[in-house]
């Protein structure tokens, strides 16, 4: 029997919370208390008729913007600074979802032979539209957001002292939101690690990638990069391609598949401190990268066949 490394993944979870919390603590503390300057509201009036188009007030901008720029987290903690509705935090999660960490995770995609141009216009492409039609389409979500496994109560602060008090407060019990999660999310990547679980499932995904239009051989690939990331999963990539022949094309769609939709049991527990329905939230995402590689790669299928006419035309 395998040993299991409690010890390792319990260091990891707080490693990792310690990480993070040094994004999201100063990122909520700064956006609290802006909230308390005419500074944030200035900038909202600018963006609002943006924002309007997406069902959304001028304030979302503030955590589009730091998720795309910084990452996941920094948007989060931004949101946790807002009085927003639940039907509000479920389009930013959803496009966050689709599109964040822009410049380092473009970068990464970049690396395995994807050009830039690809991975923007999909991660932002499905990021607006995706908003567009929740706020077409669903016409509930009027309630306020309930932040936490526990609530904050709302505090009314009077002078600098008292608003660097409750933006400390904030930005402390959003750290201990993440923490909640993320250590028992460590532990158990940890064991699938100690358990050799990853290369068990990748050995039954051959039917999945076949259906997705690629070989076989991008199977650990895509479970690498839906399990821990775009990351993992392009440097996963840059290896096959590499050492296993992996093609031009299988290493783009999977690609696709990814900057859609990667990182599902990280990303998608990340959004419950928000109050929002999670579930809807990774049926969505894998609904699209599923959709959008089997077009892609219908779309390349066919112009390799025509490709492959004209040269016999030619000869």
């Amino acid at each position: 029997m395998r040993k299991i490394s409690w010890g390792k993944g319990i260091k990891a979870g707080f490693h990792t919370t310690w990480l993070l919390g040094k994004i999201i603590f100063p990122v909520t503390f700064i956006i609290t208390v802006l909230g308390y300057t005419p500074v944030l509201q200035k900038i909202i009036d600018i963006i609002a008729p943006v924002m309007k188009l997406l069902g959304l007030p001028g304030e979302a901008a503030v955590p589009l913007v730091l998720g795309n720029v910084l990452n996941l987290y920094a948007g989060i903690g931004a949101i946790l600074s807002l009085d927003l509705t639940i039907k509000e935090v479920f389009i930013i999660a959803v496009m966050l979802s689709f599109s964040h960490n822009l410049f380092i995770e473009s970068g990464v995609a970049m690396k395995v032979g994807v050009k830039l141009w690809v991975v923007l216009v999909v991660r932002l492409g499905l990021a607006f539209l995706s908003a567009i039609i929740i706020n077409l389409v669903w016409s509930g979500g009027a309630e306020k957001a309930q932040y936490g496994f526990t609530q904050l109560e709302s505090v009314q602060a009077n002078g600098f002292s008292e608003i660097v008090l409750v933006a400390m407060e904030k930005a402390a019990f959003g750290v201990v939101q993440l923490a909640i999660l993320v250590i028992p999310l460590m532990v158990a990547i940890q064991i699938m690690k100690d358990l050799n679980w990853m290369e068990l499932i990748s050995q039954k995904m051959g039917p999945v990638t076949r259906f997705l239009g690629m070989s076989e051989n991008t199977s650990f690939t895509l479970l690498s990069g839906l399990t821990f990331g775009l990351a993992m999963g392009a440097g996963v990539m840059i290896q096959a391609v590499r050492e296993d022949g992996v093609s031009r094309k299988d290493a783009t769609l999977a690609i696709i598949f990814l900057v859609s939709c990667h990182a599902v049991v990280e990303d998608t527990l990340i959004f419950i401190p928000l109050g929002i329905p999670v579930l809807p939230l990774l049926l969505i995402r894998l609904t699209v990268a599923i959709l959008l590689t089997l077009t892609v790669s219908v779309l390349w299928k066919r112009a390799e066949m025509a490709k492959r006419k004209e040269t016999t035309y030619e000869h």
